[in-house]
Protein backbone atom coordinates (compact mmCIF):
# COMPACT_ATOMS: atom_id res chain seq x y z
CA UNK A 1 0.00 0.00 0.00
CA UNK A 2 1.40 3.47 -0.96
CA UNK A 3 0.55 6.94 1.06
CA UNK A 4 1.73 9.53 -1.00
CA UNK A 5 1.92 12.77 1.54
CA UNK A 6 2.08 15.51 -0.27
CA UNK A 7 4.47 18.90 0.95
CA UNK A 8 4.82 22.06 0.23
CA UNK A 9 6.18 25.50 1.60
CA UNK A 10 4.94 26.33 5.32
CA UNK A 11 3.00 23.51 6.00
CA UNK A 12 2.21 22.39 9.77
CA UNK A 13 4.69 19.75 11.01
CA UNK A 14 2.01 18.02 13.02
CA UNK A 15 -0.56 17.79 10.14
CA UNK A 16 1.87 15.23 8.46
CA UNK A 17 4.12 13.82 10.61
CA UNK A 18 0.62 13.15 12.77
CA UNK A 19 -0.66 10.21 10.42
CA UNK A 20 2.64 9.27 9.29
CA UNK A 21 3.39 7.86 12.68
CA UNK A 22 0.30 5.85 12.32
CA UNK A 23 0.05 5.43 8.46
CA UNK A 24 3.60 3.99 8.70
CA UNK A 25 3.25 1.51 10.70
CA UNK A 26 0.24 -0.46 8.92
CA UNK A 27 2.11 -3.60 7.54
CA UNK A 28 2.94 -3.46 3.98
CA UNK A 29 2.83 0.54 4.57
CA UNK A 30 5.02 2.68 2.01
CA UNK A 31 4.83 6.24 2.69
CA UNK A 32 6.26 8.83 0.12
CA UNK A 33 6.89 12.78 1.03
CA UNK A 34 7.06 14.06 -2.25
CA UNK A 35 7.01 18.07 -2.89
CA UNK A 36 7.28 20.37 -6.36
CA UNK A 37 11.10 20.18 -5.82
CA UNK A 38 13.05 17.56 -3.88
CA UNK A 39 14.89 17.90 -0.70
CA UNK A 40 13.95 20.15 2.52
CA UNK A 41 10.37 21.40 2.83
CA UNK A 42 10.48 23.89 5.68
CA UNK A 43 7.55 24.25 7.89
CA UNK A 44 5.04 26.49 8.92
CA UNK A 45 7.93 27.32 12.28
CA UNK A 46 10.74 27.26 9.73
CA UNK A 47 12.76 25.26 12.29
CA UNK A 48 12.14 21.93 11.22
CA UNK A 49 12.13 20.35 7.75
CA UNK A 50 10.61 17.18 6.23
CA UNK A 51 12.92 15.47 3.14
CA UNK A 52 10.52 15.49 -0.41
CA UNK A 53 12.10 12.44 -1.60
CA UNK A 54 10.26 12.11 -5.09
CA UNK A 55 9.12 15.21 -6.96
CA UNK A 56 5.44 15.41 -7.72
CA UNK A 57 6.25 14.32 -11.54
CA UNK A 58 7.97 11.06 -10.09
CA UNK A 59 4.69 10.01 -7.84
CA UNK A 60 2.01 9.58 -10.44
CA UNK A 61 -0.48 6.68 -8.21
CA UNK A 62 -1.31 6.10 -4.89
CA UNK A 63 -3.60 4.23 -2.12
CA UNK A 64 -3.52 7.06 0.19
CA UNK A 65 -2.96 10.94 0.04
CA UNK A 66 -2.59 13.16 2.36
CA UNK A 67 -2.54 16.81 2.09
CA UNK A 68 -1.58 18.55 5.34
CA UNK A 69 -2.73 22.21 5.60
CA UNK A 70 -1.24 25.23 7.26
CA UNK A 71 -0.29 29.06 6.54
CA UNK A 72 1.17 28.06 2.87
CA UNK A 73 -1.73 26.42 2.32
CA UNK A 74 -3.50 29.66 0.51
CA UNK A 75 -0.57 29.59 -2.09
CA UNK A 76 -1.08 26.12 -3.26
CA UNK A 77 -4.54 26.84 -3.74
CA UNK A 78 -4.04 28.78 -6.89
CA UNK A 79 -1.24 26.65 -8.08
CA UNK A 80 -2.68 24.70 -11.16
CA UNK A 81 0.38 22.26 -11.20
CA UNK A 82 -0.17 21.41 -7.97
CA UNK A 83 -4.39 21.27 -8.15
CA UNK A 84 -3.36 18.87 -11.55
CA UNK A 85 -1.45 16.89 -9.63
CA UNK A 86 -3.86 16.52 -6.85
CA UNK A 87 -6.32 15.33 -9.07
CA UNK A 88 -4.28 12.75 -11.25
CA UNK A 89 -3.83 11.25 -7.90
CA UNK A 90 -7.09 11.39 -6.63
CA UNK A 91 -8.28 9.16 -9.74
CA UNK A 92 -6.10 6.53 -8.54
CA UNK A 93 -6.57 6.34 -4.88
CA UNK A 94 -8.96 4.39 -2.63
CA UNK A 95 -8.77 7.36 -0.22
CA UNK A 96 -7.97 10.99 -0.56
CA UNK A 97 -7.25 12.59 2.72
CA UNK A 98 -6.85 15.58 4.39
CA UNK A 99 -5.47 17.68 7.76
CA UNK A 100 -6.69 21.02 8.76
CA UNK A 101 -6.78 23.34 5.97
CA UNK A 102 -5.60 20.81 3.62
CA UNK A 103 -9.10 20.03 2.94
CA UNK A 104 -9.00 24.03 1.27
CA UNK A 105 -6.74 22.21 -1.44
CA UNK A 106 -8.85 19.39 -2.25
CA UNK A 107 -11.55 21.80 -2.19
CA UNK A 108 -9.48 23.80 -5.17
CA UNK A 109 -9.17 20.75 -6.69
CA UNK A 110 -12.74 20.25 -7.16
CA UNK A 111 -12.86 17.27 -5.28
CA UNK A 112 -15.38 17.96 -2.70
CA UNK A 113 -18.35 19.61 -4.44
CA UNK A 114 -21.57 18.30 -2.52
CA UNK A 115 -19.15 16.51 0.12
CA UNK A 116 -19.33 16.87 3.98
CA UNK A 117 -15.83 17.97 5.12
CA UNK A 118 -14.01 19.53 7.72
CA UNK A 119 -10.99 22.16 8.21
CA UNK A 120 -9.13 23.38 10.90
CA UNK A 121 -11.95 25.98 12.80
CA UNK A 122 -9.98 29.08 11.58
CA UNK A 123 -11.10 28.32 7.99
CA UNK A 124 -13.51 25.86 8.14
CA UNK A 125 -16.19 28.09 6.52
CA UNK A 126 -13.95 28.87 3.40
CA UNK A 127 -14.87 25.62 2.26
CA UNK A 128 -18.23 26.11 1.36
CA UNK A 129 -16.34 28.44 -1.71
CA UNK A 130 -15.62 25.20 -3.22
CA UNK A 131 -18.87 23.61 -3.54
CA UNK A 132 -18.38 21.72 -0.15
CA UNK A 133 -20.53 21.21 2.87
CA UNK A 134 -18.74 22.68 6.34
CA UNK A 135 -19.02 20.54 9.28
CA UNK A 136 -17.09 21.53 12.25
CA UNK A 137 -18.64 19.07 15.23
CA UNK A 138 -16.61 16.40 14.15
CA UNK A 139 -12.39 15.52 14.49
CA UNK A 140 -12.58 13.37 11.37
CA UNK A 141 -15.19 13.33 8.32
CA UNK A 142 -15.88 10.65 5.86
CA UNK A 143 -17.61 10.84 2.49
CA UNK A 144 -17.17 8.38 0.30
CA UNK A 145 -13.57 7.80 -0.52
CA UNK A 146 -12.64 11.66 0.95
CA UNK A 147 -11.59 11.95 4.95
CA UNK A 148 -11.03 15.26 6.23
CA UNK A 149 -9.41 15.81 9.70
CA UNK A 150 -10.20 19.03 11.88
CA UNK A 151 -6.52 21.26 12.97
CA UNK A 152 -3.57 19.61 13.10
CA UNK A 153 -3.87 16.61 15.99
CA UNK A 154 -7.09 15.69 14.51
CA UNK A 155 -4.43 14.15 12.21
CA UNK A 156 -3.87 11.35 14.32
CA UNK A 157 -7.69 10.67 14.52
CA UNK A 158 -7.58 10.72 10.92
CA UNK A 159 -4.93 8.05 10.30
CA UNK A 160 -6.23 5.65 12.86
CA UNK A 161 -9.76 5.62 11.14
CA UNK A 162 -8.15 4.94 7.90
CA UNK A 163 -5.84 1.98 9.57
CA UNK A 164 -9.23 0.56 11.08
CA UNK A 165 -10.80 0.85 7.16
CA UNK A 166 -7.67 -0.02 5.73
CA UNK A 167 -6.74 -3.38 7.83
CA UNK A 168 -8.83 -3.56 10.74
CA UNK A 169 -9.94 -2.98 14.14
CA UNK A 170 -7.28 -4.65 15.76
CA UNK A 171 -4.36 -3.69 13.53
CA UNK A 172 -5.68 0.12 14.60
CA UNK A 173 -5.84 -0.33 18.05
CA UNK A 174 -2.66 -2.09 17.65
CA UNK A 175 -0.86 1.07 16.67
CA UNK A 176 -2.70 3.42 19.06
CA UNK A 177 -1.46 1.27 21.47
CA UNK A 178 2.38 1.07 20.00
CA UNK A 179 2.46 5.16 19.78
CA UNK A 180 0.54 5.31 23.44
CA UNK A 181 -2.54 7.71 21.99
CA UNK A 182 -4.38 7.79 25.03
CA UNK A 183 -5.24 12.02 24.69
CA UNK A 184 -5.92 13.50 28.56
CA UNK A 185 -4.97 17.34 27.80
CA UNK A 186 -4.26 19.31 30.74
CA UNK A 187 -6.59 21.73 29.22
CA UNK A 188 -10.03 21.31 27.80
CA UNK A 189 -9.69 24.17 25.42
CA UNK A 190 -8.98 21.78 22.96
CA UNK A 191 -12.30 22.91 20.49
CA UNK A 192 -13.58 25.92 19.82
CA UNK A 193 -17.07 25.33 21.43
CA UNK A 194 -15.08 24.40 25.02
CA UNK A 195 -12.71 27.72 24.66
CA UNK A 196 -13.45 30.94 26.63
CA UNK A 197 -14.09 33.78 24.14
CA UNK A 198 -10.53 35.07 25.80
CA UNK A 199 -8.63 31.87 24.91
CA UNK A 200 -10.29 31.85 21.35
CA UNK A 201 -9.17 35.52 20.77
CA UNK A 202 -5.31 34.90 22.18
CA UNK A 203 -5.83 32.35 19.71
CA UNK A 204 -6.69 33.54 16.65
CA UNK A 205 -4.20 36.41 16.88
CA UNK A 206 -1.20 33.52 17.44
CA UNK A 207 -2.43 32.51 14.12
CA UNK A 208 -3.56 35.44 12.67
CA UNK A 209 -0.16 37.48 13.65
Amino acid sequence: MRVAVLLYDEYTALDAVGPYEVLSRIPGAEVVFTAARRGPMRTDMKSLALTADATLDEVDSADVLLVPGGPGTPAQLTDEAVLEWVRAIDATTTWTTSVCSGSLLLGAAGLLEGRRATSHWICLDQLATFGARPTGSERVVVDGKYATAAGVSAGIDLALTMTGLIAGDTVAEAIQLMIEYDPQPPYASGALSKASPEVAAKARQLLLG
